[in-house]
């Protein structure tokens, strides 16, 4: 792949290809939180992001699920809907959606091009240069903003809230869907200084719908959103549900709101998709009341209805049956743990997992390992990987006080010689999980599906 010199704009990207390893390419300049790169990037290209009407979400976990939500109801209601999201699953291309598609690998072509000479000015700045993600951002701002305009842009933060890349955009309205331990590093380690982080999403006068449920947090969130005088629809206080009907097919709730109450169905599995769908309903109530939105109670059903989100308790094989979830941080593995029990039924639960180097493993363990019967664990094939071993260290510490006393672990480095283990210790009264870091996720979950152009990374 050759690269041809282009008058005087320096180097052009000639392929798909060449486009996502220059992106991937920034990732060396690592996160750093602050907006001046983005707003810098957004003055050079005209500000394209005042254009559009967002829907910004932030949150620990349940992120995915709830732009998920968003998108598929919207779309069902006739709107169009672009989509930003990460980590992603399978492709580079699945950040970038408009109406559930994801982004033509040569618009994503174009569209580097037009931001690479932006990129370097700004590098030889004292600014330094633009991240992979700020990049990411102002590429997907240039998709909805001038190639495909939808109606409204479901916009997931990347990291936090405050200082994300994402907060360059006023929204029509926010979602802050919990708060948890992650990315602990960066955004501080008590539950206080992530909400104060995640609450940066607050802008003046937009109204602010979340499920936080620590009262340090809701202490925090009603603070900011009284300071920046928006309104806070707080699940618990303004907003409820009340699950009724749950199996391995899905699960009935009630949601009761300030404007009404109303009956959902979904297909997503455990409770926390059902905390995940309130808080959305929220959001499209506040939508319909108060900005217009035509939304009819029979396409709103079918949205929530048809959500489906890979990774996230997706059952991918039948014989045996195999379970993935992302779960990667101890609010996730306390909701996995508790889904597995109620939603599925089983002789004995082989369990695989793999992590990332950064993330909080023993609580992690703590609340897993109670359930397991079979533990594989294994190393995904990423840089910042956490190495099987030191795992194996820390679940020996804590097996004697939480662990079932015959659990049996097994350690496999190769991830792949990993799963087949898992298929073939799993018999047909059992549940194979495979859960851990979205990178190893989306790795297994392209081999049991057979998907041959599995690219993956944040």
């Amino acid at each position: 792949m050759g690269v041809h010199i282009e008058g005087d704009n320096g180097e052009a990207l000639e392929s798909y290809g060449e486009a996502v390893d220059w992106i991937n390419g920034l990732i060396p300049f690592g996160i750093r939180p602050g907006l001046d790169r983005i707003h810098q990037l957004m003055e050079r290209l005209g500000n394209p992001h005042r254009r559009l009407k967002f829907i910004h979400v932030a949150g620990t976990n349940g992120k995915g699920s709830s732009c998920a939500f968003l998108t598929r109801t919207l779309l069902e209601c006739g709107y169009s809907v672009g989509t930003f999201t990460s980590p992603y699953i399978t492709k580079f291309t699945n950040r970038f959606q408009y109406n559930g598609q994801d982004i033509p690998e040569e618009t994503l072509l174009k569209l580097s091009n037009r931001v690479l000479p932006f990129v370097k000015d700004i590098a030889e700045s004292e600014l330094g240069s633009p991240t992979m993600f700020e990049v990411s951002t102002a590429i997907a701002i240039l998709y909805f903003a001038e190639e495909c305009y939808p109606d409204v842009v479901v916009w997931e933060t990347g990291l936090g809230g405050r200082m994300d890349v994402t907060n360059i955009v006023t929204p029509v309205v926010s979602l802050i869907t919990n708060i948890g331990y992650d990315h602990t590093d960066i955004l501080g380690d008590t539950i206080e200084q992530i909400a104060k982080e995640k609450a940066g999403i607050i802008k003046p006068g937009i109204p602010v719908v979340s499920c936080v449920e620590q009262p340090e947090a809701i202490a925090v969130l009603k603070e900011t959103a009284a300071g920046q005088k928006s309104t806070l629809y707080l699940l618990g206080e303004q907003f409820f549900y009340e699950r009724s009907q749950i199996s391995e097919q899905g699960q009935d709730m009630q949601f009761r709101g300030p404007f009404r109450d109303f009956s959902l169905n979904l297909s997503m599995l455990g409770e926390h998709q059902c905390k995940n769908a309130a808080g959305v309903m929220m959001v499209l109530e506040i939508l319909r009341q108060y900005m217009a939105f035509c939304l009819e109670d029979a396409d709103v059903l079918r949205g929530f209805r048809n959500t489906t989100w890979a990774g996230r308790l997706e059952q991918v094989s039948g014989n045996p049956r195999i379970v993935l979830d992302g779960a990667h941080n101890p609010e996730g593995a306390e909701s996995l743990a508790k889904s597995l029990r109620e939603t599925f039924r089983y002789r004995r639960l082989i369990l695989m997992m793999g992590m990332l180097a950064n993330k909080h493993h023993r609580a992690y363990l703590e609340h897993i390992l109670p359930i397991v019967d079979t533990l594989i664990l294994t190393e995904p094939d990423f840089r910042r990987k956490l190495d099987a071993g030191a795992l194996y260290d820390l679940v020996l510490e804590l097996k004697d006080s939480v662990a079932k006393p015959d659990l049996e672990i097994v350690v496999e480095r190769d991830w792949k010689k990993a799963l087949a283990l898992l298929e073939s210790r799993t018999e047909r009264e059992d549940l194979g999980v495979v859960t851990g870091t979205l990178y190893m996720i989306s790795d297994v979950r392209a081999t049991l599906l057979h998907q041959t152009d599995s690219e993956k990374g944040w």
